[in-house]
């Protein structure tokens, strides 16, 4: 099996389900689902579907970033969320990240999350 590198963001939730934030195989890398969860874990933008997405994707570019790797890299996003009708602001985000990236995605309201005032989670595959 070839190395595998692994990431943690130091949050309470990777140890305790037993996850990395991301892991490196090769030239491939997954970032498990990223949330608001900001430093210390607190929820950041409480209610407010756009700002907890522009969190989830700096949890999710930093994850990246230690594995040597940017959003210039990602191929595909999974987007999660609590509620459909919050849409346009996660799209919102979404695009302003990925611009002219336009990685593959996907979309799926899952109801509530881990925590209830997450709105949205954001996973994704990248390659070097």
């Amino acid at each position: 099996m070839r190395p595998r590198q692994r990431v943690s963001s130091g949050g309470r939730w990777e140890p305790l389900v037993g996850y990395s934030r991301a892991v490196r195989v090769g030239d491939m890398a997954w970032v498990s689902g990223c949330t608001a969860a900001g430093p210390g874990g607190a929820v950041v933008g409480k209610g407010d579907a756009y700002v907890q997405t522009a969190q989830a994707i700096r949890t999710l570019s930093e994850a990246l970033a230690q594995l040597g790797l940017d959003l210039g890299h990602v191929v595909k996003t999974g987007v999660y969320l609590a509620d459909m009708s919050q849409w346009e602001a996660v799209a919102r985000a979404h695009r302003e990240a990925f611009g002219e990236i336009r990685p593959a995605c996907t979309w799926v309201e899952c109801g509530t999350m881990i925590h209830p005032d997450m709105l949205v989670e954001i996973d994704a595959v990248a390659v070097e």
